[in-house]
This record gives structure tokens, sequence and C-alpha cells, in this order.
């Protein structure tokens, strides 16, 4: 199944859904980082959740970072999303592989618990929309159920999973968030209950199924689909900006790229790329510098 996400209604238009298979997008960024299991299955289910919330943005300017830290092996998890579909994001130890007894991956136990789950907003405003919640069981698709049911007042479900092969390339992953809108009756509960009880784990589900739509229609008997959009592991880093983070750095440590290193390589946190500055490129800088400067 290609990489897309699904936006439709059910319960006659009471109840939202979201989802999104993200499996190729998800693989990207395990290959990217050269992750771990355990850490490619946190970041995924980040990335994957993050597309979704990404469609529900109102304008192409606007943008959803997420910042997930519980204190675990695994450190920050930090995920930007647009309304184009495209995601981006990191953790700070790829390396971490920890499972639990019955041998599923222990993402809950690499991230922790004693942290926050923050969503920052920008809406090209003066000022951002910051929500924060505390982390439920670091196994991030429940801790985003409570944040979308505490932060923003939305009752949710929330299912997000990544199947990972045993070379540790990434078999399957997706997303399901379904959202109880104002007018959900005790009857809309009950249904989206039954539902979520016969529910497979998310990446079995994107692994087995021929599309989102089918699956979605196996779910709700009047599900009506309103929009697809395809996402992707995607960064608008490049050469310029890099060149920018150097004007950042002190005169000092320039100097020393220049007359120790000859030259240097700046790595983007967000997707890995790297780019390199020869000692010529590193001196016409230096020479823009102090002309600028003046």
């Amino acid at each position: 199944m290609k990489d897309y996400l699904v936006k439709a209604l059910a319960c006659e238009e009471r109840v939202r859904i979201y989802m999104c298979a993200s499996t190729n997008l998800v693989e990207d960024a395990r290959r990217r980082f050269d992750m771990w299991p355990t850490s490619a299955a946190a970041l995924g289910r980040t990335l994957s959740v993050a597309s979704l919330m990404g469609s529900m943005l109102k304008s192409e300017q606007e943008q959803i970072t997420i910042n997930i830290n519980g204190h675990g092996p695994i450190g920050t998890i930090m995920v930007d999303a647009y309304s184009d579909g495209h995601v981006r994001g990191f953790v700070s130890d790829p390396h971490i592989m920890l499972q639990y007894n019955n041998g599923h991956l222990a993402v809950g136990t690499a991230v922790g618990t004693d942290g926050y789950l923050e969503v920052t907003k920008d809406f090209h405003m003066k000022e951002n929309w910051k929500g924060t919640v505390a982390l439920q069981s670091g196994e991030i698709g429940e801790d985003f159920a409570y944040y979308f049911t505490v932060s923003e007042q939305t009752p949710s479900a929330v299912s997000v999973g990544v199947l990972v092969n045993p070379d540790d390339s990434i078999k399957a992953a997706g997303a399901l968030i379904i959202q109880m809108l104002p007018d959900a009756t005790e009857e809309d509960i009950v249904k989206v209950e039954a539902v979520l009880g016969k529910l497979k784990p998310m990446s079995n589900l994107i692994d087995e199924s021929e599309s989102l739509e089918s699956a979605l229609k196996d779910m709700f008997d009047d599900i009506k689909i309103l929009s697809t959009q395809e996402i992707e592991f995607k960064c608008d880093c490049d050469r310029a900006k890099m060149k920018r983070v150097l004007t950042t750095l002190s005169k000092e440590e320039r100097m020393k790229m220049i007359e120790e290193d000859h030259g240097c390589e700046i790595t983007c946190n967000f997707c890995g790329e790297k780019y390199k500055f020869d000692e010529e490129e590193l001196k016409e800088l230096e020479r823009f510098l102090e002309q600028y400067a003046k």
C-alpha cells in the first residue's frame, strides 16, 4: 500500500476519522538515521500521528511541532508536520532496542513516562498555540489520545503501530484517530467502542488491507470518505539554510574550521542530510561577513 491518509465521517457524520498508511515514510526515517527497532517504532508512531495532525491544519503556512520527552533512554522525540502531507523528525538516541517479555518492542520503556507531550501550533500569528500534557504510558497512541481529549477538548481514540522486519526494515506502519464530534450520541460512543474492541493492531491492519478505504468500510457501515492526501518524510533544509547556521558561530570557531579543519560538515538534525563546505567556501563566507559587518 502506498503512503497516504484519508479523512472520513461515520455514524451519520457525528464521528470524524483520520487514518494513514505510513510504511515508506517510516522506513525512510529509519534508513536516514540508521535506527534500531525500538527507536524506529517510537519515532515512526509519532511521525504517523503527526501526519494526521498536519492534515487538520487550515492553511499551507501553518505547521505543528511535537515534542515528547519522558526521560527514558530514547531521549527526546521531535517532529514537524505540515498541511501538505510532509513530516520530518528525529529521536535523540536512534540506537535503542528494548523488548517486553512478550516480544513486543518496549516503546513505553524507551520513551518513559516522567515527562510530557507538547504540541506547538504555528499559525503565523504573533504567538504560537501550545498544549502540554503529562505522558500516560510512553506508548505514543495512548498519550496522543489523552492530549486530544484534555488539551483540545475533543474525545478521541488513537491507534498507531509500526511493524519491524527481522532485518530491521519497516514492514508496515500506520495510524488511526477517531474523534467524537459535539453532536455525537451515546449510541455513537457504544458503536465506536465496539469498533475499537475488534480492531486489529494498526500495523497488522495496514499490512493486511488492500486500502485504507476498504479498512474503514469494514469498521463502519456508513463511512463517508471526505478526502485523501499523499504523505511523505520530507525536510526543507538546503545549503543556504546551513550556511546561515555557520553565521551564528563565533569568528574564532569559523577561523578554526578554515585554518585547522580546512572545511566543515553540517548534519541536519531533522533528516540526517549532510552538507559539506570546503575551505574556499568558508573563506568566501568570512569575507562576506567582514564586508557586511562594516
